[in-house]
């Protein structure tokens, strides 16, 4: 797996999902995101409690396929598994992916704003909402809820922020300090920050539950939390 070193220079952009990025992205997962490993796994136990043949999983910001991946490998029956994304190059590299173990994965290049939804089972975002601005954000919620089948599932992971403005830093400063402990150095950590401004918006754990209740899921719980990361399960 490549290292993340994407920001051990100057930053020249905002953020994009671009061959940089997509070349280490699983790296930058797994350093950047606590918990990442264990909460993919988490997700995946959860979806096989529901597993059944031909039973649709769609991945919204799929990147290099790993979730996909694992999914596939642990399934039992022959589930339907399809990722979105809008990034060629992470597309790219989840097609040779895919190809090198064989696994039959609809990969498909899209903008989720304005893909048609229809009858899907279970629908996974890991930390991709974040990266849409806050109103779409709700007509997507939206449009997942009515393309979703009956007792379909919405499961979400998201980095928030806290009403408390002294909690929130305190976190803050408790994320960077686990960003260190993963090799990041500061200066790394800065640029990333900046490249991130106005491009990553998160809300709070209260807001993306109301998000989801008024698109019009009956229940919204959260299954795990460290810190400003939180993984949450809507039903319709």
């Amino acid at each position: 797996m490549a290292q993340d070193k994407v920001f051990n220079k100057p930053i020249e952009k905002k953020f994009e999902f671009d061959e940089a990025v997509a070349s280490v992205f699983d790296d930058m997962l797994s350093r950047s995101v606590p918990f990442y490993d264990e909460v993919r796994k988490l997700v995946i136990a959860l979806i096989l409690t529901e597993e059944a043949e031909g039973k649709k999983v769609l991945d919204l910001g799929s990147s290099t396929a790993k979730f996909l991946l694992d999914l596939h490998s642990k399934m039992q029956t022959q589930m339907r598994l399809k990722g979105l994304d809008n990034s060629q190059a992470m597309l790219d590299r989840a097609e040779q992916k895919c190809q090198a173990f064989g696994a039959q994965i609809d990969l498909e290049l899209a903008d989720m704003l304005n893909y048609s939804y229809h009858e899907e089972d279970i629908v996974v975002a890991n930390y991709t909402l974040q990266f849409i601005r806050p109103m779409q954000r709700m007509e997507l919620v939206k449009k997942l809820y009515e393309g979703l089948t009956e007792d379909g599932l919405f499961i979400f992971s998201e980095k928030v922020v806290f009403r408390d403005k002294k909690l929130d830093k305190d976190l803050i400063d408790i994320y960077y300090a686990y960003k260190k402990e993963q090799g990041y150095s500061e200066y790394e950590i800065a640029q990333k920050r900046e490249a991130l401004e106005n491009v990553l918006i998160p809300f709070t754990i209260e807001e993306n539950i109301q998000m989801c209740k008024e698109a019009g899921f009956k229940s919204v719980d959260t299954i795990f939390q460290w810190s400003n990361f939180v993984t949450f399960v809507a039903k319709k």
